[in-house]
């Protein structure tokens, strides 16, 4: 048996980076929206209230735009996962 701390994101936290890390690069949403070129807002509020991450693509070009890496704006958890290890099969 092992006990693992398996990394988690933490999406309610990181929602909160995200938009802080905007508001300190001193970006408004409609900025963001024209930057990726989106029709509508309603992705960027999405990250930012926690209802879905950015892509990982998504992710980089935040960190690029807003000056930061992208560790500093994803919130880790862990949790405990206990795992049962098989014996190695003979051959």
């Amino acid at each position: 048996m092992c006990k693992i701390n398996k990394p988690i994101i933490n999406i309610e936290a990181t929602a909160a980076k995200i938009k802080e890390c905007r508001i300190r690069a001193g970006y408004s949403v409609r900025e963001v929206q024209a930057i990726f070129n989106f029709s509508s807002p309603e992705a960027i509020y999405a990250w930012e209230k926690g209802k879905y991450l950015p892509t990982i693509d998504n992710m980089i070009v935040i960190a690029n735009v807003y000056g930061v890496s992208v560790d500093e704006f994803i919130v880790r958890d862990f949790v405990e996962v206990v795992c049962e290890l098989s014996e190695p099969k003979s051959a």
